[in-house]
């Protein structure tokens, strides 16, 4: 994994592990912090202390894993989402296993994505990255099927903000869906980075979502988007 990269795209990225199994956090401590762009800050054993910790120490991202002592990872985020209204950290929760029903709750809570305890240490490094630009969706893929496995029944009525959206807007919402960053948005509909990122803003306050994946979540649960 090589730890070079343009000084231009250099932004140091703190992280919080909270993980109740030390070997864990150092297996994770030794991975993030050999990238000279992201750093640990801090750990928590329970959630209770991760909550505490967040609130204190207010990183950029947080590697949260969903079954935790005191209070499981879904409290947790919730807590600290709640707590930190004025620029929350990027939650990702880590889990075994992927169709794990804490992990849709986790996201629905809050959490900007997930990862798998077996993922390789560049698919960590590259999510922690990811979630921090805030750019894109984390294995959007994944989330589609945590959607389709966890919504049920028939369509539901259309949601009272799909009629504020523009055609413009239900068209990145879509894409966003695909988990394109903006840039790629912008290539898809021939517009400039700047138009994209006022429409993504857009469809973010138009949903009342926090981010990208409870946008895409939204528009999956409300059926507006079929995850299926």
């Amino acid at each position: 994994m090589s730890k070079t990269r343009p000084m231009s795209e250099q932004r140091e990225v703190r992280v919080v592990l909270a993980d109740d199994e030390r070997m864990v956090r150092t297996a994770l401590r030794v991975i993030l912090d050999a990238e000279d762009d992201l750093r640990v800050v801090g750990e928590a054993a329970t959630g209770a202390e991760a909550v505490s910790v967040v609130r204190e120490l207010r990183p950029d991202v947080v590697l949260m894993d969903v079954r935790m002592p005191e209070i499981d990872g879904i409290r947790a985020t919730e807590q600290i989402l709640a707590g930190l209204a004025d620029g929350p950290p990027r939650i990702v929760v880590v889990t075994t296993f992927e169709n794990d029903s804490y992990v849709y709750d986790a996201l629905r809570a809050g959490a900007a994505g997930f990862l798998l305890k077996r993922a390789a240490a560049e698919e960590l490094v590259q999510a922690v990255r990811l979630v921090a630009r805030s750019d894109s969706l984390l294995f959007p893929s994944a989330l589609r099927s945590l959607a389709a496995e966890h919504t049920h029944g028939g369509a539901p009525s259309p949601p009272v903000w799909a009629a504020r959206l523009t055609e413009r807007e239900a068209q990145v919402l879509r894409l966003m869906a695909t988990g394109l960053t903006n840039a790629e948005i912008a290539v898809q509909l021939g517009v400039g980075p700047a138009t994209t990122k006022t429409h993504v803003a857009a469809v973010l306050a138009k949903t009342g979502a926090r981010d990208r994946t409870q946008a895409v979540i939204a528009a999956y649960e409300s059926g507006y988007i079929s995850p299926r």
